[in-house]
């Protein structure tokens, strides 16, 4: 079941709770459930970002900063679940391993984000890093612009600045930079700012639902980050097939929109109904509009609230939300919900479509490598897939298949068992135009002589997959047992239409489950 940020909010008991003091996220861990609990728990991931306890949700504000990358991101630190929104913080210096932070926003009593920090952007200014956020507080219906909740918000976008080498010390304005939305404008949301710097201005879209209209991207500019002027809708619903989403609903929202340049065009991504979308086109320059050329869903799976950053190299890369597909109380008994992606490389291909891919920095942490020695003996392939092993669920499957006349299918499970599967996925010759993962049809763009290759990342209970870069799918799996399982496959089809067929055990980032 997937869920948004707005449907959290209706799902969950819990309510924000006002003027939090600022602690470190280690010394506000829920005692409800033990560190040494937490450390053995199969179900979590080795290699991925997540906290030591309790609930993460969108990645905030990555930034490569003085040597140094800096993630941010939502943090719960009274338990497993949504509410008294924080921004937790780790620190690595090649984006796979992690160090713990102390918290880097609270909120503060009194406060325009007293009752709690939302997600925003950092950018740097002068030498300094400057943070754009939204604030929000429990207000009457009739002041707020979140009313679909069990509290009424007011949404308005906050500043931080912080020049510390390891960003742990932080200054608050007073006051928001963007106190309301657009006169006149009835909204349903107003959050999520992300500034950018184009000559002497700096521009930032917003993103906001507008009654009647639905999820819309609202574009803002300034001289100097602390005012603003609100320009127009940069983009909003679209009437023509090809980029309408789900259907409109009074409290939809584009969520954690972000617009940047990338391989000649501009990308603009953007979250609702539980999805993360992504369009490319052209930015006009003088007038600011944005013309949407191509559309797409950037992960099909578990997967939303996505931001970007430049690493050290400039690449665009993207982080997102992995969210927990279980019940609420299995998580909360847990001890911990979600965690962050593996950082993902964007690229356009030739026709202007987004692709992404595994960053290759976590290639690092192969280690033990099994590969299928393809033979014409089909018994002889299966026994060798067959006793191939992921140990503990933590390592890397690649997959390269010739798109013949044959059909195939792969199912991920765990290893001496008769369990559900894991993961399957199937391709079907009769139709080349698509590839089915846990029997939904994605959509594929290859051509005739073009192989099909398959990368998984499996970790704990997350599966990352891209298909030829094209296709990003993120699936959670969960199973009872309190010991490790081990994955293994099983393969229906032709092993010699196999150009490769390999497993990798990956390295842990941590000698425990607790990321640093």
């Amino acid at each position: 079941m997937k869920m948004d940020r707005r449907k959290f909010l209706l799902n969950t008991t819990s309510t924000t709770v006002a003027g939090c003091a600022f602690h470190s996220a280690l010394a506000r861990r829920s005692a409800a459930v033990p560190q040494t609990e937490l450390a053995r728990d199969p179900l979590r991931p080795q290699f991925h970002l997540l906290p030591p306890a309790n609930w993460i949700n969108d990645p905030n504000a990555p930034i490569y900063w003085k040597g140094s990358y800096h993630m941010f991101y939502q943090y719960n630190p009274t338990g497993a679940y949504w509410g008294d929104m924080h921004w937790g913080h780790a620190i690595s210096t090649d984006m796979i391993h992690w160090k713990h932070l102390p918290m880097a926003l609270s909120p503060t009593a009194g406060g325009p984000d007293a009752d709690g920090c939302f997600t925003g952007t950092s950018v740097i200014q002068n030498g300094r890093v400057i943070v754009l956020y939204t604030a929000v507080v429990a207000v009457p219906l009739d002041r707020a612009t979140s009313k679909g909740g069990p509290q009424s918000l007011r949404e308005t976008q906050c500043l931080v600045t912080s020049s510390d080498p390891e960003l742990k010390a932080w200054t608050k304005l007073d006051t928001p930079v963007i106190a309301e939305p657009p006169a006149g404008m009835q909204v349903n949301g107003f959050r999520d700012p992300s500034p950018w710097r184009r000559d002497d201005w700096w521009y930032m879209v917003l993103g906001a639902g507008v009654a009647n209209r639905g999820g819309v991207v609202l574009l803002y500019k300034s001289r100097d980050l602390h005012n603003w002027e609100f320009v127009h809708v940069l983009a909003g619903r679209n009437e023509d097939t090809e980029y309408r989403f789900e259907p409109y609903n009074p409290w939809e929202v584009w969520e954690c929109p972000e617009l940047f340049a990338l391989d000649g065009k501009h990308v603009l991504i953007f979250s609702t109904s539980g999805r993360a979308y992504w369009q490319s086109g052209m930015l006009d320059l003088h007038t600011m509009q944005f013309h949407a050329e191509q559309a797409g869903i950037l992960d099909y799976g578990s997967y939303y609230a996505p931001k970007t950053q430049l690493d050290k190299s400039g690449r665009r890369i993207l982080w997102g939300w992995i969210q927990e597909t279980r019940p609420l109380e299995q998580y909360k008994s847990a001890g911990w919900a979600g965690l962050l992606s593996l950082p993902r490389v964007l690229a356009l291909s030739a026709d202007g479509r987004l692709e992404s891919s595994v960053a290759p920095e976590v290639n690092t942490l192969r280690n033990r490598e099994q590969s299928l020695k393809i033979t014409e003996d089909e018994e002889n392939n299966q026994r060798q897939i067959g006793a191939m092993r992921i140990e503990e669920c933590c390592g890397e499957l690649q997959c390269v298949m010739r798109r013949t006349a044959n059909n195939f299918e792969l199912i991920l499970c765990a290893s001496g068992g008769n369990s559900a599967p894991w993961l399957t996925i199937k391709y079907d010759s009769e139709r080349p135009a698509q590839i089915s993962i846990d029997a939904r049809p994605l959509p594929l763009q290859l051509n005739d002589r073009e192989d099909l290759k398959l990368d998984l990342h499996i970790d704990g209970s997350v599966i990352e997959t891209f298909v030829n870069n094209q296709i990003a799918f993120t699936k959670r799996f969960y199973y009872s047992s309190s010991v490790p399982q081990d994955m293994c496959m099983k393969w229906t089809g032709k092993t010699t239409n196999l150009v490769n067929l390999s497993v990798c055990q990956l390295v842990p980032i941590s000698s425990d489950r607790l990321t640093s």
